[in-house]
């Protein structure tokens, strides 16, 4: 039982809700990325048209994937930001307005009603903080049929 209960506490301290944030308040410390680092969509590719449940794989260059709650140099896990007029603020935790991908995942399931749709990377830290410099993928546009 005592297992269980540790188990509960970790995914509530490692949910995005977990990290929300007022927009009063001052920055956070940011985890270094590499210059060269590069987050970016392998698929679908941009102006794609996809059906309404598809696959978007995720790709990362010179840095590695590590899932949240693990502090790793030039590591970080992926969040999608699907049809986002603008980035989230990036030097505070990436909300729930994001898709969280902490357990290290690098390719994810969708589904999406018809029609015109952006997507978009963003490279979080241990605590879902975007890096510095931020790793963020090109906005890329698919359609829905």
């Amino acid at each position: 039982m005592y297992k269980y209960a540790k188990l509960a506490l970790l995914s509530i301290a490692l949910s995005p809700a977990a990290f929300a944030y007022d927009n009063h308040k001052t920055s956070m410390p940011q985890s270094v990325a590499p210059e060269s680092a590069q987050a970016y969509i392998i698929s679908p590719k941009d102006g794609a048209t996809v059906s309404e449940t598809f696959t978007v794989k995720f790709g990362l260059k010179n840095m590695g994937v590590s899932p949240a709650g693990l502090k790793k140099k030039h590591t970080g896990h992926h969040h999608l930001l699907v049809d986002a007029k603008e980035l989230p603020p990036l030097d505070r935790p990436l909300g729930s307005d994001v898709k969280h991908f902490g357990g290290g995942q690098t390719e994810t399931q969708l589904t999406l009603p018809k029609g015109e749709h952006t997507l978009q990377l963003i490279l979080g830290d241990h605590m879902h903080i975007p890096h510095s410099p931020a790793v963020v993928s090109e906005k890329i546009t698919i359609t829905v049929k």
